[in-house]
């Protein structure tokens, strides 16, 4: 019985990835640098430790660029870029039917609690969640299985009566690690990447009806 969904928050809930990529590839191209997908693709859905895109440039390529500068033309872009956002197709009617069935909902991302907290609160979707795990609880972040299996913890259910809904390869195999099951709603961006194997793969939370889900016969 499934009695509880997990959601990732970037690239899941809202496609703030896609935007992280256009911004940096821009930039980027400012020094005639091509910032390929397969290169940016190891830091989505985890930490900046594999891959970081901020310091790329000027660790590995050498280049004298100014550090918060660069930071801060980034960020600037990536703000103008998300104005163009919302919540993607599917996820409110998730959250709004997972209450109506008395499901829990937690959320487990590897961004930091103040970057949640902000776009929880701008989104107005906040109060859905009874659990919450971010960056700053955990030692490690995704593709690790941590930040499930501590959503799972707080929320008092075993891995089998949970779905995570995921969007990047990290985020896939965190919670495939965790024992869960795994519905993969890919942005424009993870879309081109490949993925392990999910329960369901679809274009956006708008294509997979919520009872089809939770009547899915899941194996332990």
């Amino acid at each position: 019985m499934i009695r509880a969904l997990i959601f990732d928050f970037d690239g899941t809930i809202i496609d703030t990835e896609t935007a992280w990529y256009v911004a940096f590839k821009e930039a980027y191209r400012e020094y005639e640098v091509d910032l390929t997908l397969e290169m940016y693709s190891r830091c989505i859905g985890t930490s900046l430790h594999a891959f970081n895109p901020y310091e790329y440039l000027i660790a590995e390529l050498g280049l004298p660029i100014d550090r918060e500068r660069f930071r801060a033309s980034v960020r600037k872009r990536h703000a103008e870029l998300m104005r163009q956002e919302k919540v993607r197709p599917g996820v409110l009617d998730y959250l709004e039917s997972a209450k109506a069935y008395g499901m829990k909902i937690g959320l487990a991302s590897s961004s930091s609690r103040e970057w949640i907290d902000d776009h929880l609160g701008q989104l107005g979707i906040g109060g859905y969640f009874d659990y919450l795990s971010t960056a700053d609880d955990v030692r490690r972040v995704k593709p690790d299985p941590e930040l499930y299996i501590r959503t799972l913890n707080g929320l008092g259910v075993l891995a089998n009566e949970a779905i995570a809904v995921e969007d990047s390869p990290n985020g896939v195999r965190a919670a495939l690690a965790a024992g869960m099951h795994c519905v993969l709603a890919p942005n424009e961006i993870t879309s081109l990447l490949e993925f392990p194997g999910v329960l369901h793969r679809v274009g956006s939370l708008g294509d997979l009806e919520f009872r089809r889900l939770i009547a899915t016969p899941l194996s332990s």
